[in-house]
């Protein structure tokens, strides 16, 4: 326990020192630094936080050294992120290469595997997309019918996949594909992993409620990939897929430290628009939500903590994590609910007819839409939930 008091100061001391004042800060869209072979930094601060953080392999800090982390364990990695929250240190990269594929290639991966597409992603070299949704196949992923057929040392790829969140912006991406149409639907699966450059790749992207145009589809027309690119086994990738949805509800499970944010809360929304002179809420339903919505959060924080100090102790429950991507997500959408109705009128507008604050509090608000959506529908989840985890039959 003292070795973990002494590291605790260790990366106190660290990020007091090298974290800048102005990353200690929620980001806003525009300020999130994306990695990728385009990465940019909206500010000098921005370029040596990332800097200073890949050096250290603190971008992925519990993944293996050799594979640029920093070697952490579960008990070092929960302190580290509780250091960086108390500073409020931003992430210093965004890539869904750090929170989904990269932990699956260090699962399933060979060697090569790893040696290749790991220490990329800790250092921001490559951005990673996901290729899992089909117009014919969302909540039921296992119907998927792009197909890959294999012709010398490659397969052939045919098909399309949609909402590729930044596919337009991505470098690679890991994708389902059906290389054995005879058998079950959950059999004949691949995992493959490819680079978006490569011949026959087109991205389409699509205009969202709110403006934005971050999902694409994405159709493949005879693209070629290596054999070698198969991530696991060929024809049973779902065991693969399986594990990175489990990756992304943890993901999803804490909205507030993955999405861009306006830096806004309840609680800040009611003192600006229904607050007194002294920033008190007056009105008493309110208020009321508003407690209750910094219960919830409070909740949310502490659980998957609890989470990690039950598997430290080999007790812990693989359920958790799908039952908390229902609730994170669902309280991220009541909370923006909240904001938006004690805004009012306020944030009606579009564009110049409302403040910056309101233009973005609004935009967050519709793009909150998706959220139960991407990564399995909540009612999806409540089905998974109701069998795996309370054992309900099926009829």
């Amino acid at each position: 326990m003292s070795d973990l008091k002494a590291f605790r100061q260790e990366i106190r001391a660290w990020l007091e020192e090298n974290c800048p004042q102005s990353m200690r800060t929620a980001a806003k869209l525009e300020e999130q630094v994306w990695g990728g072979r385009n990465i940019s930094f909206y500010s000098e601060d921005s370029r040596v936080w990332f800097e200073r953080c890949v050096e250290k392999g603190y971008t992925v800090p519990d993944w293996p050294k050799e594979y640029g982390g920093a070697g952490f364990d579960k008990k070092q990695h929960r302190i580290f992120e509780q250091e960086m929250e108390r500073l409020n240190c931003r992430p210093p990269q965004m890539n869904l290469g750090i929170w989904m594929v990269g932990p699956a290639i260090l699962e399933f991966g060979t060697e090569e595997q790893k040696k290749e597409h790991l220490p990329k992603i800790a250092r921001g070299e490559i951005r990673w997309c996901q290729g899992y949704s089909e117009p014919g196949a969302g909540s039921d992923l296992a119907s998927l019918q792009c197909k890959a057929v294999l012709e010398g040392d490659d397969f052939v790829i045919n098909g399309s996949k949609i909402w590729t969140s930044y596919a337009d912006e991505s470098d690679w991406i890991y994708c389902l594909v059906r290389t054995d149409p005879t058998g079950r639907k959950h059999d004949g699966i691949t995992f493959l992993l490819f680079d978006m450059q490569t011949e026959g790749v087109d991205v389409k992207p699509i205009e969202l409620i709110n403006g934005e145009t971050h999902f694409c589809q994405t159709f493949f027309d005879n693209v070629r990939v290596p054999k070698a690119n198969v991530l696991g086994e060929v024809d049973k990738g779902w065991t693969v897929a399986k594990r990175v949805l489990e990756f992304e509800r943890d993901m999803m499970s804490n909205m507030e430290s993955t999405v861009a944010v306006s830096g806004q809360s309840p609680r800040t929304i009611g003192q600006k628009y229904l607050g007194d002179d002294n920033g008190r809420v007056t009105d008493d339903v309110f208020r009321h939500a508003i407690a209750k919505h910094e219960v919830n959060r409070l909740a949310m924080e502490l659980t998957p903590q609890r989470m990690v100090d039950e598997y430290t102790q080999g007790v812990g429950d693989p359920t958790v994590g799908m039952i908390l991507k229902y609730v994170g997500t669902e309280e991220e959408k009541r909370k923006y609910e909240l904001m938006i109705k004690m805004a009012g009128e306020h944030c009606l507008g579009w564009g110049d007819d409302i403040s910056e604050l309101e233009e973005q509090l609004t935009s967050e608000w519709l793009g909150t839409k998706t959220y139960s959506i991407a990564g399995g529908t909540s009612e999806i989840q409540l089905n998974i939930i109701a069998k795996r985890a309370l054992g309900l039959p099926e009829k």
